[in-house]
């Protein structure tokens, strides 16, 4: 049995400092294979630079993912393509800085890790992740190299994360939903084998809107008026999903939300 923890959304330093008190924890604690993290919003609630990346990976993360905020810290394109284990969304133009995936291995496995922007609410416009997971199945599973895929599914829509889900049962491993920070309650192995949540939560602060302190984010929905909206520091959880995945069978076996607080 593979057992995979996907961790969600970094926010900030007190998401990164969650991450460095529990991953290695959490990997003995629940004899993990491989630790996969979003770490779009590790550097201040906005994009990841390269110092961030490399400690996360330091700290025992195996890969990191990225989204919507791939690009918001100033140099990060000239960095990304620095890291093996760092992959930007793969619906994005080819002509991208960065990879469109990452494989890890354990033993004679290999896991293919890749995410897909959705494309309802999200102002970062890329290919139609549907398709665009298709191609990158093709791409790597099979022949092509590894045994099977995490799909993770960056979208606002909770609707858009839903239907890659059903579309991609029995053909991943896992379609994990991210972006929104919110846990959700759904998660399933759906009826062909596939791993589903709809979203892992994120790691960071909770006593806030998103990881930002409550009264900028409140105002700003009162009087409209631009203000900064600062990480918050309160009530901080480390959250993902925890899936089992039977090479044997080609199918997962459980999918949980795991919250650590």
């Amino acid at each position: 049995m593979i057992r995979i923890l996907f961790i969600g959304d970094i926010v900030g330093r007190p998401g990164r400092d969650k991450i460095a008190t529990w991953v290695a924890r959490l990997r003995q604690k629940h004899n993990l294979d491989f630790i996969i993290a979003n770490g779009e919003n590790a550097a201040a609630g906005a994009g990841i630079t390269g110092s961030i990346a490399r400690t996360l990976l330091e700290q025992g993360i195996d890969a990191i993912t990225l989204g919507d905020h791939v690009w918001d810290q100033r140099g990060w394109e000239h960095e990304i393509d620095e890291f093996e284990r760092v992959c930007r969304p793969a619906n994005l133009p080819a002509s991208s800085p960065g990879k469109d995936h990452v494989i890890l291995k354990k033993g004679n496995f290999r896991l293919a890790v890749f995410t897909v922007l959705g494309r309802t609410f999200v102002n970062m416009k890329g290919e139609c992740p549907f398709l665009a997971a298709d191609v990158m199945l093709a791409k790597t599973v099979g022949a092509n190299g590894a045994d099977a895929a995490l799909v993770e599914i960056h979208a606002e829509a909770t609707s858009e994360k839903i239907a890659l889900g059903w579309h991609l049962d029995g053909r991943a491993a896992a379609v994990l939903g991210t972006h929104t920070h919110v846990p959700t309650a759904d998660a399933e192995v759906r009826p062909k084998g596939t791993a589903f949540i709809t979203d892992v939560g994120m790691t960071g602060p909770y006593h806030g809107v998103l990881g930002r302190e409550v009264e900028p984010v409140v105002s700003r929905f009162l009087d409209g008026m631009p203000r900064r909206f600062a990480v918050a520091s309160e009530d901080v959880r480390l959250s993902g999903a925890l899936v089992d995945y039977d090479p044997e069978s080609k199918k997962a076996t459980r999918c949980e939300l795991l919250v650590v607080k």
